[in-house]
Parts: structure tokens; C-alpha cells; sequence
């Protein structure tokens, strides 16, 4: 695109000004010239607050509020220019003076320094957002005291025309002071596009509070009549920022992440504690040196007093909100460390298993062949009728040790030779009811009971059902010795969704286990010697593990243990997923 093409805005703008300038040196001054200039003043504005707040619908996020806001301080100002013009053009009478439309081109800055005060190229959380609304509210409910403290008393209490234009061009003049002052801050270290709205709204803001307050002296002089060059020079500034608005459309407004050293979020609190701090100030001038009619200091007064309690009960909520913040941000950390300290023990007890896996099935092999021959020669042995009761005896000892021994090697060997099984589709449901079941037929204590609270119509998982079986009923096993070892109780076992997850507990009333965090370590076992070889749970674990699912043990606060598991839901993508997460 070429440069004019690239500038067509700019270039529109100018030649609208140089039109209004023609037009103010060629025309009479009239009704005519006064309705050109003060409705392509109002059309210039309306435009304006319009196409921000057309910006705002397609934006995102800060960028939405930032343009919105612009684009109410806008339409704001666009108020104030048709009741300008409604006098002057429609009544063909003077504005009063004072004016109570004049509220409304005070208060259109107001969301316009909240609109750069969010800094829409920096990318901020929800916590940031109702922070930087109450920021604005605090901000509008300051200028709105100031206006009621300096304004106010000569155009209401008592009515002094001259101070009245004194102390509003003034106040006037620092808002737009104001605005340049945050939008040339908040250039600095912006991205391109940014950078472009803020300084183009920057200097065209700075020209226009010069030329206003030119058309301020003016008047005070008798100087100034409507469609004069005074007014050519407000529309060539409004010009501007039209073309700006207009222009931006096409520029690329990035978001970025804050800086490190960025101290905008510090400033602004600060410039809040100031002005809190200011108000006493005021209060104490009005009420000591302040040398008005009674009146005028008994209505300053409490204004000073009512802003301060406003203005406290938002710097008190924004203490609530920051106070909320540094809560969720605590109990984020504290998940997050929980999460990786889980993960890393994932990590262990996955590469432990793996490296035991293999020593273990080494070891084993090489154990088998001397016990098979050691159980053949003792059963050559045992079927020699020759032997003594004694000597009978001794080998019967040695063949049941022998068998002993073989069924380790077995488990052994189980435990190493862990293979990934053919996963389908399997109904937890079913298998868990059939775990319990067993375990039920096998044990006839009536002390025991088993309770489940199976969640109707779960969700399938991804799996081979053998392992998954197999992996329960050890969990629902070492619950069942728990309970022998206190007398009985009772064995709970549940199952519900918890989001993409099918979430299996078993928890029992039993005594509890005295390591929670070993439990899954093979060889750990806290059964009596000969009972248990220690190696189920390091099985159950892996089986998990081998079905992208976490398993965790604890205890419960009234007593007993509690082993969950948790399983992925399947989808369409389930073998695809497993396998990629495997991998």
C-alpha cells in the first residue's frame, strides 16, 4: 500500500480542517457558519465514540474495556457539543454561563485516563481487571469531589459567574494535563501499534487543551465568536484523533506480558494513598484558611467528608480483592508444589520399578534352576521308603520350603514380566463388583462388611480388564487383612466422575498404615513373615501407571486407610492417547 494510501485517514483529516478554515474566512458570521461549525464539531465527536466503541465489540479482553471506555469519554463530549449547539443553532441564544452541561466535558476525561490506566497492551489476569475497575471508580468519584470542591461553590452555592469560568478552565485544563501526562507514560516500552495510538492521542490531546484553553481567553476578552479561527483549531485537533481512532483499526495491537521492572501497578497505588491523604488537606484548608462565605466552606466541608468515606470503602474492597488474590495465589502454589512433589514421586517409584523389574528377573532365572533341582532331588529322596521318621520329616520340610520358594520366584517373575495387555473399552462398574464379590464368597466374617457407592451409568475407560480385576481385588484383599487384624469394619468402595477422570476409592476403617508413602515400594509389606511377599501393591501400581491413571494412598482423618485411584474417561482418541502418553 502506498503512503498516501497508508495515511488516507491523516490526509482526510487535514483536509477537513483546511475546509473548516476556508469556510471560517469566507463565510459571514451568521447562523450558517455557526451550524457548519458546531455540527461537524458534534459529528467529528459522535464519530468518534461510535467507531471506539465498534472497535471495542471486535476486540478482546483489556482491549475491549479500553476502547469502550475511550469511546463513552467520547460520546460524553459529544453530549456537552450538542447542547452547544442546541443554543446556539436550534434556540439561537447565548449558553448560559454558568452551564450545567459543562459536568459532561469535565467528566468525558474521566473514563479516558481509566481507559490508558488499564494498558490494553499488556496482557493482565481476571484479579487485574476488577482491581482496575475499582481503580476506575475510585478515580471517577476523586474527580467528581474536586469538581463539587472547586467548581461547584461559585455555580450552585453561590453563583459567581467569573469564578466559576476561573476555577473550571483551571481544573479543566489539569484533567487534560493529566491525560497527556499518563498516555506519554504508558508509551514508553509499548509495542508499535500501541505506541502509535498512544502518542497520536498524546499530541493531539496536549494541542487541544492549548487551543481550548485559547478559546477560554477569548471569551473572557469578548474576543471570541463562533466559527471563528478559535474554533478551527478544536476541530482540527478532534480531526486528528478521528484519523487516529480510524487508522488504529489497521495497526497491529499486540499484547504483551508486563515487564519485570515495570512499576505501573506500585504508581497507581500510589497516586491512590495520595489521594486519600489529600482529602484531610482539603478539609483543613476549607475549614482554616479558606476565606468564603460560611456557606461555601459548610458545603466544601462535607464534601471533603463524603469523599472520604467512599473513597475508604473502595480503598477498603481493594484491599479485599488483593488480600482474595495473594489467598488464591498461596493456594495455587501450595497445589502446584503438591502436584510436583506427586509427579516426582511418579517419577521414582516408575524408574525404581523399571530397574528392579530387570535385576529382579535376572536374579530370579538364576535362582529357578538350581531350586528345581534341589525340589527333584528332595522328592527322589522323599520316595525312598528307606528313610527314617526323622529323616522323613527333614525332607518333607524341604520340599514345602522348596515350594515356598518357587511360588516367590513366580510372583517374582509376575512382577517383572509386566507387559501391556490389549486394551478396550471396560466397564469399571462391573469389575468392581466382581472384585468384591470374591471377596466376599472367600471370607465368611460377619464382622466385615463391604459397602459400594458405584456412581449409575459411568463412563467406560480405556483397558485391559484382566489387569484392572486383579489390580482391585489386591487393594480390596490388603483392606480385608486390615479389618482381621482390629476385629472387622467396614470396607467402602466407590466410584464417580470428576471431570475427564473416573475416580475409585477404597477406604477402609481399619488401623491405618504407618508409612503411607512406602506402601507402593516393592518388598514393603507389613503382614506377617510368610503372608505376603510385599510385591502387590508395586504391582497394582504399575498396573495404573500403565493406564495413563494415578493411584495414591493415605490415611483418613477418622481412622483407616484410603487407596484412590484415577482413571482417564475414554473417547474416540483412547488408544491414540494412551499410547502417545506411554511413549
Amino acid at each position: 500500500m502506498s503512503l498516501l494510501g497508508r495515511n488516507r485517514w491523516f490526509a482526510l483529516a487535514g483536509a477537513i480542517t483546511l475546509a473548516f478554515a476556508v469556510v471560517s474566512l469566507t463565510m459571514p458570521r451568521g447562523p450558517g457558519l455557526t451550524a457548519i461549525i458546531d455540527f461537524g464539531y458534534l459529528l467529528i465527536t459522535l464519530t468518534i465514540g461510535v467507531t471506539m466503541l465498534l472497535t471495542a465489540r471486535s476486540a478482546q479482553g483489556t482491549s475491549r474495556r479500553f476502547w469502550a471506555l475511550m469511546g463513552s469519554g467520547y460520546l460524553l463530549w459529544a453530549c456537552n457539543q450538542a447542547g452547544w449547539a442546541y443554543y446556539d443553532v436550534l434556540r439561537r441564544v447565548p449558553v448560559p454561563d454558568p452551564w450545567s452541561m459543562d459536568i459532561f466535558l469535565f467528566l468525558h476525561l474521566i473514563p479516558m485516563i481509566a481507559a490508558v490506566g488499564l494498558r490494553p497492551h499488556r496482557t493482565e489476569g481476571e484479579h487485574k481487571f476488577r482491581v482496575g475497575t475499582l481503580d476506575f471508580l475510585l478515580l471517577m468519584v476523586w474527580w467528581v469531589f474536586l469538581y463539587a470542591f472547586v467548581v461547584f461553590p461559585s455555580q450552585y452555592v453561590s453563583v459567581n459567574v467569573a469564578e466559576y469560568d476561573r476555577n473550571f478552565g483551571a481544573l479543566y485544563l489539569v484533567e487534560n494535563g493529566v491525560l497527556v501526562l499518563v498516555l506519554g507514560i504508558v508509551a514508553h516500552g509499548a509495542s508499535t501499534g500501541w505506541k502509535k495510538v498512544y502518542l497520536n492521542l498524546m499530541v493531539t490531546s496536549a494541542f487541544y487543551a492549548i487551543a481550548s484553553q485559547g478559546v477560554n481567553l477569548a471569551v473572557t476578552s469578548g474576543l471570541y465568536v463562533t466559527g471563528s479561527l478559535y474554533d478551527v483549531s478544536l476541530i482540527g485537533a478532534v480531526s486528528w484523533m478521528a484519523a487516529t481512532v480510524l487508522s488504529a483499526r489497521e495497526w497491529h495491537l499486540e499484547a504483551a506480558l508486563p515487564k519485570a521492572g515495570d512499576k505501573w501497578g506500585a504508581m497507581s497505588l500510589r497516586l491512590a494513598m495520595l489521594a486519600i491523604l489529600s482529602l484531610p488537606a482539603l478539609g483543613l484548608w476549607a475549614f482554616l484558611w479558606n476565606n468564603s462565605p460560611a456557606s461555601i466552606r459548610t458545603f466544601r466541608m462535607f464534601t471533603v467528608l463524603t469523599a472520604m468515606l467512599v473513597l475508604g470503602v473502595f480503598l477498603f474492597m481493594r484491599q479485599y480483592l488483593q488480600d482474595q488474590a495473594l489467598i488464591r495465589l498461596l493456594e495455587e502454589s501450595r497445589r502446584s508444589f503438591e502436584n510436583e512433589q506427586r509427579l516426582q514421586s511418579h517419577l521414582v517409584q516408575r524408574e525404581k520399578l523399571a530397574s528392579l523389574g530387570q535385576l529382579v528377573a535376572g536374579a530370579a532365572h538364576e535362582i529357578d534352576h538350581p531350586l528345581t533341582a534341589i525340589m527333584g532331588y528332595a522328592e527322589k529322596l522323599w520316595s525312598n521308603q528307606r528313610l527314617s521318621s526323622e529323616q522323613d520329616t527333614l525332607v518333607r520340610k524341604i520340599v514345602h520350603h522348596s515350594q515356598r520358594t518357587r511360588e516367590l520366584i513366580s510372583s517374582l517373575l509376575s512382577f517383572a514380566q509386566q507387559r501391556s495387555g490389549e486394551k478396550t473399552m471396560v466397564d469399571l462398574c462391573t469389575l468392581l463388583q466382581r472384585s468384591v464379590q470374591m471377596r466376599e464368597l472367600q471370607r465368611h466374617d460377619q464382622k466385615i462388611r463391604i459397602e459400594t457407592l458405584l456412581e449409575p451409568n459411568l463412563p467406560p475407560v480405556w483397558g485391559d480388564g484382566h489387569q484392572l480385576f486383579h489390580a482391585f481385588v489386591q487393594i480390596v484383599e490388603n483392606a480385608l487383612d486390615a479389618l482381621e487384624e482390629v476385629g472387622g469394619g467396614l470396607l467402602r468402595v466407590s466410584a464417580q466422575v470428576q471431570g475427564e477422570e473416573v475416580v475409585v476409592q477404597f477406604s477402609d476403617s481399619g488401623p491405618g498404615i504407618k508409612e503411607p508413602h512406602r506402601v507402593f515400594d516393592p518388598f514393603y509389606t507389613t503382614k506377617p513373615i510368610g503372608k505376603g511377599t510385599g510385591l502387590g501393591l508395586s504391582a497394582v501400581y504399575g498396573v495404573v501407571q500403565d493406564h495413563c491413571g494415578q493411584i495414591t494412598c493415605q490415611n483418613n482423618p477418622e481412622g483407616g486407610a484410603m487407596f484412590m485411584l484415577r482413571l482417564p474417561v475414554a473417547s474416540q482418541t483412547g488408544p491414540q492417547a494412551l499410547a502417545a502418553a506411554q511413549s
